[in-house]
């Protein structure tokens, strides 16, 4: 899934075409978690922001448009053409898993792909199209701030990359659960955005077991430290891509760098020891036994 550094990479570099843009006309997919698309017709995009894993427009009629990429959903433009063929018939469904399965490349991708679940017409004759294979994203039109409908996003934590949020403030909000570590990590109550991969390689940095149920005020500010650490590198790296997510320039750079995330088996970066893979709270979980104790 698409974790903070992969949606805000996105957000870079739709921000400068989509701001200021008008949405003249759209498409769904009849699902509801994806046809209020439509909704947006008719408006200006003014500002492109990013909370979480939300990609949130803000747009001129006081609502936002707002688009969570799911497991395997992504963003990018398709000629103009190509949209106009959404509305046919849908060709049967390709193969979800095994090589016949693979992404295109965001250059091949037109609106009238059977996995396009939404496109949206620009004032300039663009058309951005919102690709995904598994259906596990989501588009919303809500007035602006009411996030009723998406309870994620309501109970959102902080921004770890926010100037404002202390590592005092992490401790404490850690302090009121008494789930796992990493599993505060992953509900996005604690701290916005963070997902199996950046909780992997930010409790690797910080020396934290990822079944600990508690940690320290020092262990806190470590891990928030690590935590901004490996999610500024994946940014200025392009996010990571292990098979679907692509960015409009392409795939990221950034799974050449993990140092514990999908390593189970392979020896520890820092004292050799093999590193070890566990199911925590239906989640995942790679960790060194000797670094990471509890």
């Amino acid at each position: 899934m698409p974790e903070l550094p992969e949606v805000e990479v996105v957000r870079r570099q739709l921000a400068g075409l989509l701001v200021g843009r008008r949405i003249t006309e759209a498409w769904a997919h009849p699902s509801h978690k994806f046809a209020s698309a439509v909704d947006a017709v008719g408006s200006e995009i003014e500002v492109l922001r990013r909370r979480g894993k939300y990609l949130i427009a803000e747009l001129d009629c006081d609502r936002e448009l707002i688009v969570h990429l799911g497991m395997t959903g992504r963003l990018c433009f398709a000629g103009a053409a190509d949209a106009g063929a959404a509305r046919g018939a849908v060709p049967p469904p390709r193969p979800t898993d095994g090589p016949a399965a693979e992404i295109m490349t965001p250059s091949a991708v037109g609106a009238a792909d059977p996995y396009v679940r939404a496109w949206w017409r620009l004032d300039n004759g663009e058309t951005l199209c919102c690709h995904d294979v598994r259906r596990f994203g989501r588009i919303a039109v809500c007035d602006r701030g009411d996030y009723r409908g998406l309870p994620t996003l309501a109970a959102m934590g902080p921004e770890p990359l926010e100037e404002g949020f202390d590592a005092a403030a992490f401790w404490r909000a850690s302090r009121r659960s008494s789930q796992r570590i990493k599993t505060q990590l992953l509900n996005q109550r604690l701290i916005a955005g963070i997902g199996n991969i950046y909780a992997d390689e930010a409790l690797f940095l910080a020396r934290i077991n990822p079944s600990a149920r508690a940690i320290s005020k020092p262990r806190a500010e470590r891990l928030l430290a690590a935590l901004r650490d490996v999610l500024v590198a994946s940014i200025e790296r392009g996010g990571s891509t292990l098979r679907d997510y692509y960015s409009l320039e392409g795939a990221g750079d950034n799974q050449k760098y993990f140092v514990c995330y999908g390593r189970a088996g392979e020896p520890c970066v820092r004292c050799g020891t093999e590193l070890r893979r566990r199911v925590l709270d239906q989640r995942s979980s790679t960790w060194c036994p000797l670094c990471q104790r509890r």
